[in-house]
């Protein structure tokens, strides 16, 4: 601001802004964070109970906490839609015009990520309505469940052809049949069938004693379904037709996915692609460069959780993930160890439920960011040494990270092939600079990072990559703009060699 007189919110706002790319790591855990209330709100009563004590409460607003959950989300498309209605009106001569516009841009990358949450919210408070009309008793609320339609519809005896009202609620992957329940406030419906999608077959009836009917079958039951009116029975098959034809594009597509995620993001160097699975022998991955298995991203021990090699593509995968074997035409045709990814591109069929433990099929969490992938696209990355302070832990090697697109994200491995990383560290607003003599540091080559209470020690193996670190975190605190610089090993290396190959000249 410059005073009353010419009032100004553009050159503030464009301060600000580069501290709302916040809001993105909360974006970004959204599904997860909605998924883990929702998972112990089922597993645990006490849980639920004192969720629902306190959507009870006055300051409440007889919202759930789920819609709470969303107001971080809404808050950056706000700030967008009021920008853009300020510049509107502002002249374009105006002393903030330029810092107003400058501001509706970074605010307006951050709003893209919040956009696509609402409208994952909107869907889920569509399940949150359909899980209350079943009372309850059904687990469909998740970020993978999409509802496509909901109506009632009669139902044909197969006795004597009576019709009985019924209630249908359609998933992209299942078919709910439901009937109704006595009760005196309020209707709710009882779950009756289940239908999967996948080998449902839609027919349309022709009768003229029983008009706009048809039949859906599938793999558990079978229904002859009545329309009240023509349009009702359009409405339906075309919904139930366009359902199926989804499903069946999805598993046409599943060979192309993974053999594209393998060849894009997981493959080690040198090993086969999905076209040459099994025909050749995979480069395998070394055990010391992963602490974490490379599917389930649990980490590693010598009893519980040992390391195993997937003799297809080569990653290190824990039992659990490796339990699954398929016939490699390298080896003879014989059955070998092979992990859940590479058994559904060699059978050709994703492993039964029963077999799959849910982190196998879980969504991706926000540290799921493979270091590898992300140290040849980094600003910075390199080992470093670390501690807390006050975390009552010494001194721990990491390999860290920057990643390109996330230029203001610290991400901090175990070891640079691990597939998630330990933690992320949002670097805007922390202070960078040399220990004091206070903070008791023993170690060379050391400097920190400080924020509120929160104080991050690190030590680099030389001066040079103590310099880099330095500059490229105080510029991230500031929420400026970073070029790549990758990998500080290999620069360093390179570095070397310039240095000998200059002394041998002289």
């Amino acid at each position: 601001m410059t005073g009353f007189e010419n009032p100004r919110i553009g050159d503030i706002l464009q301060k600000l802004a580069p501290f709302l790319k916040m809001y993105g790591e909360y974006v970004k855990n959204f599904d997860r964070a909605m998924e883990l209330v929702n998972t112990w709100m089922e597993r645990s009563s006490q849980f639920k109970a004192i969720v629902h004590h306190i959507q009870r409460e006055d300051r409440c607003g007889n919202l759930t906490l789920q819609h709470h959950m969303l107001e971080p989300v809404q808050r950056i498309p706000r700030y967008e839609l009021l920008l853009k209605d300020y510049l509107h009106r502002l002249p374009d001569d105006h002393d903030d015009f330029k810092d107003a516009q400058k501001s509706l841009e970074l605010i307006a990358t951050a709003a893209e990520h919040s956009n696509t949450a609402i409208s994952k919210m909107e869907r889920m408070r569509k399940l949150l309505k359909v899980y209350e009309l079943l009372g309850g008793e059904e687990d469909i609320v998740s970020p993978t469940n999409e509802l496509m339609k909901e109506g009632h519809i009669l139902k044909l005896s197969a006795k004597n052809g009576t019709s009985q009202d019924r209630y249908l609620i359609l998933f992209n992957d299942r078919l709910l049949y439901c009937v109704p329940k006595l009760r005196l406030i309020g209707q709710k419906f009882g779950v009756r069938a289940r239908i999967d999608v996948d080998g449902m077959e839609l027919k349309e009836s022709s009768s003229l004693n029983v008009p706009r009917t048809f039949l859906v079958s599938g793999k558990q039951r079978s229904l002859e379904l009545q329309a009240r009116t023509e349009e009702e029975k359009r409405d339906w098959i075309q919904a139930i037709q366009a359902t199926i034809q989804r499903h069946e594009q999805t598993l046409a597509t599943f060979h192309h996915l993974s053999c594209s995620l393998r060849d894009e993001d997981y493959t080690p160097p040198n090993s086969p692609n999905c076209s040459e699975l099994g025909k050749r022998a995979p480069t395998p991955i070394r055990e010391k460069e992963v602490t974490l298995c490379m599917k389930c991203q649990e980490p590693f021990n010598s009893i519980t959780k040992r390391r195993h090699h997937c003799k297809a593509c080569g990653h290190v995968v824990c039992g659990k993930c490796s339990e699954f074997r398929a016939r490699l035409l390298y080896d003879n045709n014989r059955a070998n160890r092979v992990c859940i990814a590479c058994y559904s591109t060699l059978v050709g069929v994703p492993p039964s439920p029963a077999s799959l433990t849910s982190s196998a099929h879980r969504r991706r969490s926000i540290l799921e960011k493979q270091a590898s992938v992300a140290a040849e696209n980094s600003v910075l990355c390199s080992f470093l040494h670390h501690m807390e302070k006050g975390a009552g832990r010494g001194w721990q090697k990491a390999w860290f990270v920057i990643p390109e697109n996330e230029p203001l994200v610290l991400y901090i491995y175990g070891a640079p092939q691990d597939v998630k990383a330990q933690r992320s560290v949002p670097l805007i607003g922390f202070e960078v600079s040399l220990p004091e003599s206070c903070d008791r540091l023993e170690r060379r080559f050391a400097f920190k990072i400080s924020q509120s209470h929160l104080t991050l020690y690190f030590s680099a193996d030389g001066e040079e990559l103590q310099r880099r670190w330095i500059e490229v975190l105080s510029r991230a605190g500031r929420g400026e703009e970073l070029q790549a610089h990758g990998s500080i090993t290999e620069a360093l290396e390179e570095e070397g060699e310039e240095t000998a190959t200059s002394g041998e000249n002289t």
